[in-house]
């Protein structure tokens, strides 16, 4: 059974009363769970006793007001598949639970999260790593799980974590996809059904060997709006726009 807590004093009263000292193992989500989420959920009960899942549509991390307001809220279903796949706790906080400051207080970064998602979406990586330090600090976890999905967002992370000697490790996850070879997301849902058809040929043209140019111009023929591709040590990273989803992608050389 999964138990829901809103409340930052109920969590430390169980973290210390109920969990003392059993592994915690920490999977932070925005909600509308999919298969990727439940890889790493998976992870996390192989390694802990006990695993807890948080749900929150971070705000101060969206640079544009309309994604924030159509990003998925699927929070019945959500719970349920938690109940399935048999996670101990999930944290289901309101913004005023976690933003008592208001956003007064931020983490920043100067460097990796200028660039790639972090070149044209403004603040974005101050939301991230602000909301991800809080949860840190909150859960007291020996484990988070992370995608490799978000490349960038887990290596800032993990950047972090190291920068200021937080003692939760953090764990990279394998990225997991569509059977069409789509990455999986939250913001897949929002694609049209040709946009759907056409979303796989992202992945199909990344790992394709062309070079950053070749693979803009083909992207653009088959009807995405580029972002960026940019090869960074050995990896290939990418993020387009269909219709009205953005969707980012990476593969290792």
């Amino acid at each position: 059974m999964t138990s829901v807590f809103k409340n930052i004093n109920d969590w430390r009263k169980i973290r210390k009363e109920i969990i003392g000292n059993k592994t915690l193992g920490f999977v932070p989500t925005m909600g509308a769970l999919h298969d990727g989420h439940i890889s790493l959920i998976r992870k996390s009960k192989s390694e802990n006793e006990i695993t807890v899942v948080s749900i929150f549509i971070n705000p101060t991390q969206f640079n544009n007001t309309e994604d924030l307001q159509n990003y998925p809220k699927t929070f019945e279903t959500d719970l349920q598949k938690l109940k399935d796949a048999e996670v101990d706790f999930l944290f289901f906080p309101e913004y005023n639970e976690l933003y008592q400051d208001n956003f007064r207080y931020e983490v920043n970064e100067k460097e990796l999260s200028k660039i790639l998602c972090g070149a044209d979406r403004p603040g974005h990586f101050t939301g991230v790593l602000t909301v991800v330090m809080k949860l840190f600090n909150i859960i007291q976890a020996n484990k988070a799980y992370f995608g490799e999905k978000d490349y960038q967002q887990y290596l800032l992370i993990k950047g972090m974590v190291d920068a200021f000697f937080i003692q939760t490790e953090i764990v990279p996850c394998p990225l997991i996809r569509e059977a069409d070879g789509l990455a999986m997301s939250s913001r897949n849902v929002r694609l049209t059904a040709d946009e759907r058809i056409t979303a796989p040929k992202f992945y199909e043209v990344l790992k394709s060997g062309l070079s950053d140019d070749e693979i803009k111009t083909r992207l653009e023929s088959e009807g995405f709006e580029i972002d960026y591709i940019t090869t960074i040590n050995n990896r290939k990273f990418g993020a387009v726009h269909l219709g009205k989803v953005r969707l980012i992608d990476n593969v290792e050389l």
